[in-house]
């Protein structure tokens, strides 16, 4: 369903991603991990065509995207449904409208239907008689969970997830990740997240891929990553300051003899 081949990218002089290799079968749920900084966000940009590579692929269902056309490039992004990092809902229009705001713009489905499509897929994500509120009447979970029925309201192949547990008290957090497995099972949708929240990747990953220093360094199942013998990996999933992966910025001594 997606495959990256060899992709290069830079901003300037800072090189961000350094020849990433990495394939997600059709309905499959992978989950990419990294430090802040360490290009997960660039990553997803360009498998959704917002930035060309430098260097390097990227395929979607075979086809080329970086090669193609503005109007089809488009076209293809139907196949897309994005959950972005903090819900990016707009604030001056209602949930229902927020859901069905892709709907409103590439099709010419009447307003009501589009009403009745956004009440559906609110439903789905566990949100009934929300339709009517206004974001700034939602929690920081329901803004979540309207994020995701909007994501889903064009029905499309792939999911892609930007930190979709980021902001959310551990709670929530788990119920969102809940949410996401669901959706999975319902909708046998491929989906594509990037996060630092292990937590979150061990539950709804089918499989795990760490990015570090512009490369793509260990793949495998969750059982995979938690048992990996790479120290960088190991480090980052235990979340130790101890290890090859430095804090950048930080300078520390330790058993300072202070008398």
């Amino acid at each position: 369903m997606i495959e990256i081949i060899n992709l290069h990218k830079s901003f300037g002089s800072k090189q961000v991603l350094h020849g990433v290799n990495l394939k997600v079968d059709k309905g499959e749920s992978m989950v990419v991990i990294g430090g802040s900084g360490s290009g997960k966000s660039v990553l997803l940009k360009h498998i959704i065509g917002i930035l060309k590579p430098d260097e390097g692929q990227v395929l979607i269902d075979g086809t080329d995207i970086a090669s193609l056309p503005e109007n089809q490039l488009n076209e293809l992004r139907r196949k897309f449904g994005m959950l972005f990092q903090m819900a990016a809902l707009f604030d001056s229009m209602s949930v229902w409208e927020n859901v069905g705001f892709a709907l409103t713009r590439h099709t010419d489905i009447p307003k009501k239907d589009i009403k009745s499509v956004a009440i559906e897929k609110l439903r789905l994500v566990g949100l009934v008689g929300a339709e009517d509120l206004m974001p700034s009447e939602l929690s920081g979970g329901m803004k979540k969970r309207v994020g995701l029925a909007r994501a889903i309201a064009y029905e499309p192949e792939i999911l892609l997830y930007d930190e979709p547990t980021t902001g959310l008290d551990p709670i929530l957090a788990d119920a969102i990740n809940d949410l996401l497995v669901e959706m999975k099972q319902k909708m046998s949708i491929t989906s594509v997240a990037i996060t630092h929240d292990m937590n979150s990747a061990y539950k709804i990953a089918d499989k795990i891929a760490m990015l570090y220093q512009g490369e793509i360094i260990d793949t495998g199942t969750p059982e995979e990553i938690k048992n990996t013998q790479n120290p960088i990996v190991k480090q980052f999933i235990t979340g130790s300051s101890v290890g090859p992966i430095k804090i950048e910025g930080v300078q520390y001594e330790r058993n300072i003899d202070r008398t």
